[in-house]
């Protein structure tokens, strides 16, 4: 009950749109509840009427039928429509603050989140799972409470008919109440499993569709389609249990169901044959069985029905509920007027608890517009060091401060304002370039944008390419080559113009004359601004400041390109090597 009380936070603020789709629901259904006593006027006061001439009772018959004619014809029309309309227009607008508050939560995630969870299944959640919750509102709120009405008026109109065949046609709703009891209280179990298994088949598909080159260039195709088989009949497996069980379910309620209505007419035949009914109340009584029970059988649907939704909703809210590893402290600050001087202080770090540490009590001192190098071999912390500069992650231990401030007391959007980070594998949207620029000052003119592309070497190949700015790059950037894909990266960096620039193998994937046009754009982006190189090609950090060597996540080394060439230790070995190589 706890997810419907909290999904009931996001149905309130429409609470009156659903009482008017309620009312209109009740008009809706109330109509056909005329048919019944059509026929039993019809039957008794038209046709089984002997004081009345053939002509009277033509007249009698067309004026009633007149009349109820113009009801379904003319007022029951839009009735339907605007019931219809507003149900749905509802129910989407419930859907649209339910994403759009998991959007601000996903974007509040943290890394580590990302790093534990797959992708495809937070899609899932989003998409398929708030989707699902729709029937709550459709159905639950809206079509069970018309369905329960449309009873209580048909046991009422029936009671007014005849007290005792009421009675006989209620007989059975104890048994049917026992049996939805207990069939639909495993139900949301088994169709949360269901959810999940559909959740894992689409986190496997997106996965293996954005990893498609890596399939046909090992040609692994059979092997990929035995693994996705397995994927897909777990699934199968999950959904035919579900299945199963709800089949049984609508056996055996819709057999109970089924039951009332021979009793009433075995009845009600009895006490025509006595005497003791006319034949249009019982014509009449029949038909309002049919109305009395079709709700019910409704129900039944609605069960399967809310029952995805509940199991769903519970999905929605386990999402909801993951904890951020970064917030915002009560006594946070702005990031305002930074210079960049920034302070490690025996800062200690793991990914996970329990993990090794990838960084062990590092103590490092950056001034203002300084240029740090950090080098060493893969694996020894260098990313993850300059990865907490902007809280992707917090220390373990110790501390980061900027300008003098502990960086957990600024507000982590402000912060990560003030850091401008160019990677390895920087990620494009699918829309144009001028939208991928504009990702670093989304309100910049249009004379900004050509100004960062230019700072950037950029604008000419983009003027080149068929639509200039307008062009769409795909996903991911995948109508650039690497190399125009960093240059776009470095221009919305430009345009975002911070006091502190994180280069993380910039270069590194890059051919020769890529990478010289990247090195003069990064040179001039890092000026005047305190920048962390992460290079593994050593030739192109030797004009930095001061180069960090890091070995097995503790400082080895630290100096100018001279300084540590002089000492003749890890770094110029390092450097040996590589010039060995080339």
């Amino acid at each position: 009950m706890g997810s419907i009380r909290r999904y009931m936070q996001f149905v309130k603020l429409y609470k009156w749109q659903i009482v008017g789709t309620i009312a209109i629901g009740l008009v809706k259904f109330g109509i056909p509840l005329l048919l019944p006593y059509l026929i039993k006027y019809v039957v008794d006061d038209v046709i089984g009427n002997k004081q009345l001439s053939t002509g009277e009772k033509t007249d009698q018959l067309l004026w009633a039928m007149g009349i109820v004619a113009f009801i379904f014809v003319v007022v029951r029309p839009p009735i339907e429509y605007f019931r219809q309309y507003f149900a749905q227009w509802t129910g989407s607008k419930i859907l649209y603050d339910i994403r759009n508050h998991l959007f601000t939560h996903v974007q509040k995630l943290s890394f580590k989140y990302y790093s534990n969870n797959r992708v495809g299944e937070i899609i899932s959640r989003i998409i398929n799972d708030v989707e699902q919750t729709k029937e709550f509102v459709m159905t639950g709120m809206m079509n069970l409470w018309l369905d329960l009405a449309t009873i209580i008026f048909v046991a009422a109109i029936m009671f007014t008919l005849n007290v005792k065949l009421t009675l006989v046609s209620l007989f059975m709703f104890p048994f049917y109440a026992l049996s939805v009891r207990y069939f639909f209280g495993r139900l949301r179990s088994l169709t949360r499993e269901r959810s999940q298994a559909l959740a894992e088949v689409q986190s496997y598909l997106h996965e293996r569709v954005q990893g498609m080159p890596v399939i046909k260039s090992f040609a692994i195709e059979n092997y990929e389609q035995e693994r996705f088989s397995k994927q897909n009949h777990n699934y199968l497996t999950k959904a035919l249990n579900q299945t199963k069980w709800n089949a049984k379910s609508f056996g055996v309620v819709n057999t109970i169901t089924d039951i009332s209505p021979l009793l009433v007419i075995g009845y009600s035949g009895y006490l025509v044959i006595h005497g003791d009914l006319t034949v249009g109340t019982m014509v009449a009584f029949i038909a309002y069985i049919d109305r009395l029970y079709n709700p019910l059988r409704r129900i039944v649907n609605s069960s399967t029905t809310l029952t995805q939704a509940f199991a769903s909703m519970d999905r929605v809210f386990e999402f909801m509920d993951v904890k951020y590893d970064i917030e915002d402290s009560p006594k946070s600050k702005e990031a305002v007027n930074i210079k960049g001087h920034i302070q490690f202080e025996n800062v200690s770090f793991s990914y996970n608890e329990g993990e090794a540490a990838i960084l062990k009590n590092v103590s490092l001192d950056v001034k203002q517009g300084e240029t740090i190098a950090l080098v060493g071999m893969s694996g020894g912390g260098k990313s993850s060091l300059v990865s907490l500069l902007p809280r992707f992650y917090d220390v373990t231990s110790g501390r980061i401060l900027l300008d003098g401030v502990d960086i957990r007391d600024y507000k982590v959007r402000s912060l990560r304002d003030k850091i401008g980070m160019v990677l390895q594998d920087n990620i494009l949207f699918s829309e144009s370039v001028r939208a991928n620029i504009l990702m670093g000052k989304p309100e910049a003119s249009e004379e900004e944008v050509h100004r960062a592309a230019h700072a950037a070497n950029a604008h000419d190949f983009i003027n080149n390419l068929n639509e200039g700015y307008e062009t769409k790059v795909g996903e991911r950037g995948v109508k650039l080559s690497g190399g125009q894909k960093q240059r776009v990266a470095i221009a919305r960096v430009f345009l975002k113009n911070p006091p502190i620039l994180v280069l993380d193998e910039a270069t590194s994937a890059l051919d020769l004359e890529s990478e010289h046009l990247i090195q003069e754009a990064l040179e001039e982006l890092a000026k005047d601004r305190t920048t962390f190189i992460v290079a593994h090609r050593l030739s192109t950090i030797t004009h930095a400041d001061r180069i960090v060597l890091i070995e097995h996540g503790e400082i080895a080394e630290i100096g100018t390109h001279d300084e540590l060439m002089k000492k003749q230790g890890g770094y110029y070995r390092l450097f040996q090597v590589q010039q060995l190589d080339s």
